[in-house]
């Protein structure tokens, strides 16, 4: 059961690419190369205030949606992430999107 983000199974990958700072999330498994050792930049240009803002929301719902809906496993302590439990079932649709990066209108990722 999700709790209170409630959707049935053949939508959840559909509710979480809503927002873009998921889709960047969902996206970073599929291109990041576990040796590389410097950290992911989602938004290199946003202002002091924007950028708490976004870590905020990253904390406070991104991050937990994904999790409830076992696309990540969330480590808060480290504030690690690594592919959760139904990541590689909806991986096809993921690496569709990332295929087409370049199609996608400015901003979508």
């Amino acid at each position: 059961m999700l709790g209170c983000h409630s959707v049935p199974p053949h939508n959840d990958l559909l509710d979480a690419i809503t927002h873009v700072q998921r889709r960047k999330l969902l996206r970073e498994p599929l291109i990041h190369n576990p040796q590389d050792d410097e950290p992911v930049v989602v938004d290199a240009d946003q202002s002091a205030a924007e950028e708490l803002t976004r870590l905020i929301e990253m904390r406070h719902a991104h991050l937990p949606l994904l999790e409830e809906y076992g696309f990540i496993v969330w480590n808060q302590k480290t504030n690690e992430v690594s592919k959760g439990r139904h990541f590689e079932e909806r991986r096809p649709l993921l690496e569709l999107v990332a295929d087409h990066e370049d199609e996608l209108p400015d901003g979508w990722l």
